[in-house]
């Protein structure tokens, strides 16, 4: 017997998708003016799969990328080299399967592994090993 398989052409029933959460913080400079608006889109905690878990160092250099940190800022941060610092987020890259940095965020938050509503961007604890 074949299992139940639900139409294409029929929407989800409302009631058993929970809705995602949405959070958006306005990125000002130093004089106040807004110079743009980060929107965090949140799928609900039981939705959220099981993704990668970093080491605390990789974890670091995670959270200084998705602040737009340079390689060296994270270097002197971190009291890495530049190396260093390109060989971990090259590693990323590559674990991540993103072709560049904003990319290798994009994923990072797709994947559920940052703290919603949070600036700095923060890799939640259950991510880290």
């Amino acid at each position: 017997m074949h299992p139940k398989r639900s139409r294409p052409d029929q929407p989800p029933d409302p009631g058993t998708r929970p809705s995602p959460a949405v959070t958006a913080a306005a990125v000002r400079n130093p004089s106040g003016e807004i110079l743009g608006v980060v929107v965090f889109l949140r799928r609900p905690e039981e939705t959220v799969s099981d993704g990668p878990v970093l080491c605390a160092l990789d974890a670091q250099v995670l959270e200084g990328v998705a602040r737009g940190e340079s390689t060296v800022q994270m270097a002197s941060r971190l009291y890495l080299s530049r190396q260093g610092i390109e060989y971990r987020v090259g590693q990323m890259l590559r674990r991540f399967d993103a072709p560049n940095r904003p990319a290798l965020v994009a994923r990072a938050h797709a994947l559920g592994m940052f703290a919603a509503g949070q600036w700095p961007p923060r890799v939640r604890a259950e991510r880290v090993r």
